[in-house]
């Protein structure tokens, strides 16, 4: 190991520490580089860059004594070596003058701890030194290569790669023919053999109950996990920490120097008494807690009968420690990228379920640009035991990526909601196909539901659609019920006629035009929720809200305060928005006249709609339609209903949910109401609907 005091021995060099600095405790300090900077250059402001830890600075074409700019500018070079961890700086002088350095720089360079020398050798002496010390680094790098070899053949493609760490374990414990544990204080990160855990449980610097005292001794070698950025250190020949680029030493950021009782990253950890430890440095005795900085006490421990480590296998400790520490660095910043995308995807699903759409497409514009921009969005719900949803929920999102948005129901610890976007036009069953196959994969403890298409505004319609479908999807043998599979009303109706009626419906509203793009844009989400609800959802004030719904209802001669008006009000409001056209710029009259709702209900495609809706709730001994047509009757209220049928009010919410299981449908929702309306009306008579200017019409 070059140190300042051997240079300072050799005759030829002519060195000596200036005057009033005191040798004794700089003749440690290592030397690893000598770099040459002349007075001029140190005027014009070199060096420009940052020195190498121990590097060693040789001041040249130096007056008899430096004055004025020269001073300055020495004092600033004393500053810069100082923070950049150099052995020294060396002045050349004419023979006689020792005293080149002012007062102020040897008062400054005593407060930051570095010493100054002065020499009376030619340069090509000093040439000679370099030479040897590049020679010195050069053998050390060819030493290490060989044995790096190795364990560079285990590096992964990615640091994140799971398993990396174990694999880097084999190699080192190939190479070193010896037992290699990486554990942290939580868990066991990797071991080579597996039985390498049992033989090291002890010589970890754990402190556990029980463990009881063992003293590493030179065929077991503890080594902390160096975090990245810190300096490269090994253990080198003489109990120095060596590293790549440096002759016998280099510190890195973050390293001790000689003589601080510091713990150095990357450096081995001995117990009191064992050989190889560290001069100047507390040892860390068994059962005291370890930690390296940024790796939350991660610790490489290595064992093996005999011989004990040499100065080459503490080398490749360090690197394979080093090497470790990236890959656990890299396996907690993937977690932590990971935890931090599903933060955004999360809070992206709760801005949705509030109608924030807006802000929810700014929030994922980072993470999935595009993904949120269609209009319209189904929903699926995945239910599992409370246990298994994590697991659950990271095998949604790697079905579904790219194509929906997967999250944990803040709401039920048993669900994962899978949020898909619709483009329109576009029939798409991917995510609904990956979705049934993952739960079919689960087993019997997994159900699936799932809603039909919604409007972006309308995902918690969507959502409790997709939950009253999960519950039917209990009663199936494959445990999904999607509600895409169960044909809409108005994808089975005559579309022509469907759409005369509907324009013939709404013609008060559809001019002006303006005004019908208010109403339609406000109509539906007015309909289906409280007002204060609706304004909140369509970011305008409440008042808005009532004034346009009062203008509409005028026009159409209904009182929305009933549930039979309404229903008739949006089901129009549907059949237009799925002509996906604006109604007032029709190219032609329609030359039939318009049928009335009495008469697409009773269409042999929609008689066969309900028969199918209503089929399961027919045959329940209960007289669920019975129960149904009452509380429809009613408006929707439970207590007439009740005393009407001679029931309890419990009976009849019994009823109504047993109708939910039997026909998929949300009957808390507007669209639900409407296909039980409608297919009672069709199906019985006994269930009015509103036709057009606000009348009744029934089966005859």
């Amino acid at each position: 190991m070059l140190t300042l005091g051997a240079l300072a021995g050799r005759a030829e060099l002519e060195l000596a520490f200036a005057g009033g600095v005191s040798s004794a405790s700089h003749v440690a300090v290592r030397v690893v580089e000598v770099t040459t900077l002349t007075l001029p250059q140190l005027l014009e402001g070199e060096p420009q860059r940052r020195l190498a830890p121990g590097c060693l600075v040789l001041l040249t074409e130096v007056p008899f004594r430096l004055r004025g700019r020269a001073e300055v500018a020495l004092e600033t070079l004393v500053e810069q070596l100082a923070l950049d961890e150099c052995a020294g700086l060396v002045a050349h002088v004419a023979a006689g003058d020792h005293q080149p350095f002012p007062q102020g720089a040897r008062d400054l360079a005593a407060a930051v701890g570095l010493p100054l020398l002065t020499t009376t050798a030619p340069p090509r002496q000093w040439a000679v030194v370099r030479r040897g010390l590049q020679d010195r680094r050069l053998a050390v790098v060819e030493r290490q290569a060989a044995r790096l070899s190795a364990l560079v053949e285990e590096l992964p493609a990615r640091l994140a790669d799971p398993g990396a760490m174990q694999r880097v374990a084999d190699g080192l414990a190939r190479a070193l023919r010896a037992q290699v544990l990486v554990s942290d204080p939580e868990r066991v990160l990797a071991a080579a053999p597996a039985t390498a855990a049992d033989a090291l449980a002890r010589a970890l610097p754990r402190g556990g109950a029980g463990s009881g005292p063992c003293t590493p001794g030179p065929c077991t070698r503890l080594v902390p996990l160096a975090p990245p950025g810190a300096g490269a250190a090994a253990l080198g020949p003489e109990g120095a920490a060596t590293g790549p680029g440096s002759g016998d030493a280099a510190f890195g950021p973050g390293e001790a120097a000689s003589g601080q009782e510091a713990f150095a990253p990357g450096q081995e950890v001995s117990a009191p008494g064992q050989e190889g430890a560290v001069p100047g440095q507390e040892a860390f005795a068994p059962g005291q807690e370890v930690s390296a900085p940024g790796q939350g006490g991660a610790v490489l421990a290595v064992t093996r009968p005999a011989p004990s480590f040499d100065d080459a296998d503490l080398r490749l400790l360090d690197h394979a420690a080093r090497l470790l520490g990236l890959l656990d660095q890299a396996r907690r910043e993937h977690r932590t990228a990971t935890d931090t995308a599903y933060a955004v995807r999360r809070a992206a699903v709760e801005l949705l379920l509030d109608a924030e759409v807006d802000k929810a497409r700014r929030v994922m514009a980072a993470q999935a640009p595009g993904l949120l921009s269609p209009e319209t969005v189904r929903a699926f719900v995945v239910d599992v035991p409370a246990t298994h949803r994590d697991a659950v929920l990271r095998r949604c999102e790697t079905a579904t990526a790219g194509l929906a948005l997967a999250v944990a129901d803040p709401r039920e610890d048993r669900r994962v909601l899978v949020v898909e976007p619709v483009r329109p036009g576009r029939a798409d069953d991917r995510v609904a196909t990956a979705l049934t196959r993952l739960v079919a994969d689960l087993g019997s403890d997994a159900s699936l539901g799932g809603s039909g298409a919604h409007r972006m505004t309308m995902l918690a319609d969507a959502v409790q659609e997709a939950v009253t479908a999960q519950r039917f999807a209990l009663r199936r043998p494959d445990a999904v019920a999607l509600s895409a599979q169960s044909t809409d009303l108005i994808s089975v109706l005559p579309a022509a006629a469907a759409r005369r009626w509907a324009r013939a419906f709404l013609q008060p509203v559809l001019r002006p035009l303006d005004h019908w793009e208010l109403l339609r844009e406000t109509l539906p989400t007015a309909l289906a929720y409280p007002y204060s609800v609706a304004a909140r959802r369509l970011h305008v004030h409440r008042n808005t809200v009532s004034r346009r719904v009062a203008r509409a209802a005028e026009l159409l001669e209904m009182d929305f305060s009933t549930v039979t008006d309404r229903i008739a009000v949006g089901f129009a409001l549907d059949v237009l928005a799925a002509e996906r056209q604006v109604p007032g710029r029709s190219a032609a009259p329609y030359a039939e006249p318009a049928p009335t709702l009495h008469d697409l209900l009773t269409t042999p495609e929609a008689t066969a709609w309900a028969e199918s809706l209503l089929c399961g709730a027919r045959g329940d001994h209960r007289g669920l339609l019975a129960t149904a047509t009452a509380w429809l009757a009613h408006d929707a209220h439970v207590e007439p209903a009740a005393r009407a049928l001679g029931l309890s009010e419990f009976t009849v919410r019994s009823h109504l949910r047993a109708l939910e299981s039997h026909t998929a449908r949300d009957l808390g929702s507007l669209r639900g109401l409407r296909d039980l309306q409608f297919a009672l009306h069709s199906l019985t008579g006994k269930v009015d609907v509103t036709d057009l200017r606000g009348g009744l019409c029934a089966t005859p």
